[in-house]
């Protein structure tokens, strides 16, 4: 691979996770290329005309590599804050905390014993079918009917029971009776589970000043304001927007897998219109006057299962970095999840998701908004339906013998590998493996 000339499409952490290491590892033949003015991907952030920061959704640094973790530490040179989760469930008119199926000694009486009662009759060994079914295999009727139902649904904006439940791992916290009981017995807090449970944010600039601290050094390899307009797959060649044509020897793309099918000439991609569905996210920020209500004191973010509730998410956004705001202000970033299977209305979600945070008490009526923004993603969640692991890794291997490798949150549709610290060393692995010869560990776990 020594003189081998390599593309690179996308500056998403995945994108320069394999521009990082290339450059690391002295293979300097490799270009770069974004269709945004800026680097991050998802994970970018933006300030607004008022100056607040927002990120695109929930970001928070928490990591399964010791790579990872050392590249973080080496660009951000101790600029960061250090959190311990804080995340609750407003249910029933009160918070719970989360996880909420270890938590239910919050609830309502009546509603507390439906879930115990629920967690009490699951059936000994079921397989379940699908993800619908693994809910209530693994929490019961109660813990389903009240919590884990209406918000997936909600988050995901896809029937459930076309969803399969392999992406699961340590995203989802499982339950024993005898736990829950106890921690109902004995009132306790059951909530240092999960890789998150401490957290890292930059002090200023969002999450995506990582990003473009990452993609500092490797600046002369980048080309940004540049989209893909073809790849002749058969020609090795590929055709962008500027009017360039270049040649590659290997095409390294983190293009969404179905986009990217629209790109590619001379070979269809089996599936990707059967596999592949994505929910879309529409991120609504909002600027207040003054400071946060008692109630969110070091509260990170709140899950909403509600359904007269348009987001599913919100976050004090003000209190991951006293940065983020603006002297005397404090702000929410709120999350709504939408899909051909659950529309909404985009020209009124601004105003359906103020409704709603007033509804729900995170947002006073005295409060004054002093800033609006709202930003769009139409890949938000990389669904994993049913038939996407059939699909997708024929796919991986029909474009791998083709010179191309796509991976990254969408380039290889798995949300159980699409986190930052996912993404980042899906690119440093895959260069691992062709300059080095190791293996691709985490796809390999999940391909």
């Amino acid at each position: 691979m020594k003189e081998k000339r390599i593309i690179i499409i996308g500056a998403g952490p995945c994108g320069l996770g394999a521009a990082w290491r290339l450059f690391e590892l002295g293979h300097k033949n490799f270009t770069v290329y974004e269709q945004h003015p800026y680097v991050g991907g998802l994970a970018t952030s933006f300030i607004d005309p008022g100056g607040f920061t927002w990120d695109v959704g929930v970001h928070v640094i928490h990591s399964h590599y010791q790579y990872f973790d050392d590249v973080f530490e080496k660009v951000m040179h101790g600029d960061y804050y250090t959190h311990v989760r804080q995340s609750w469930v407003w249910i029933h008119d009160r918070f719970v905390p989360y996880p909420f199926q270890l938590n239910i000694r919050y609830l309502p009486k009546s509603v507390l014993a439906d879930c115990l009662n629920g967690l009490e009759r699951i059936p000994k060994n079921i397989q379940p079918g699908n993800f619908l079914e693994w809910i209530s295999a693994s929490f019961g009727t109660g813990i389903a009917k009240h919590f884990m139902v209406p918000f997936n649904e909600k988050i995901w904006a896809y029937p459930l029971e076309k969803m399969n439940y392999a992406w699961i791992g340590d995203r989802v916290a499982t339950v024993d009776v005898a736990r829950v009981k106890r921690n109902i017995r004995e009132r306790r807090d059951d909530i240092s589970w999960g890789p998150n449970h401490i957290f890292k944010f930059p002090k200023k600039g969002g999450t995506g000043e990582i990003w473009r601290r990452v993609a500092h050094p490797l600046h002369t390899h980048i080309r940004l304001n540049t989209s893909v307009v073809d790849v002749d797959a058969r020609r090795h060649t590929i055709s962008f927007s500027d009017g360039n044509t270049e040649p590659y020897d290997v095409l390294f793309s983190t293009v969404p897998l179905d986009l990217f099918s629209k790109m590619i000439q001379g070979i269809p991609l089996p599936g990707v219109d059967k596999a592949l569905h994505a929910s879309s996210v529409t991120i609504v920020g909002l600027g207040i006057q003054g400071r946060a209500p008692e109630h969110t004191a070091e509260k990170c973010w709140i899950y909403y299962p509600q359904a007269d509730v348009p987001f599913y998410r919100a976050t004090v956004f003000s209190h991951y970095s006293p940065q983020n705001v603006p002297s005397g202000t404090w702000s929410l970033l709120l999350e709504v999840s939408s899909s051909r299977h659950r529309p909404i209305d985009k020209r009124k979600v601004v105003d359906a998701v103020i409704r709603g945070a007033r509804k729900v008490t995170l947002l006073r009526k005295t409060d004054t908004l002093v800033s609006r923004w709202i930003h769009s993603v139409p890949h938000g969640y990389p669904t994993p339906t049913l038939e996407r692991d059939r699909y997708v890794d024929r796919i991986l291997d029909y474009l791998k013998a083709h010179r191309i490798i796509s991976r990254g949150r969408f380039g290889t549709w798995k949300y159980e590998i699409s986190n930052q610290d996912h993404t980042f060393m899906q690119g440093v692995e895959w260069v691992n493996k062709i300059l080095l010869g190791e293996e691709e560990k985490t796809l390999i776990v999940h391909h």
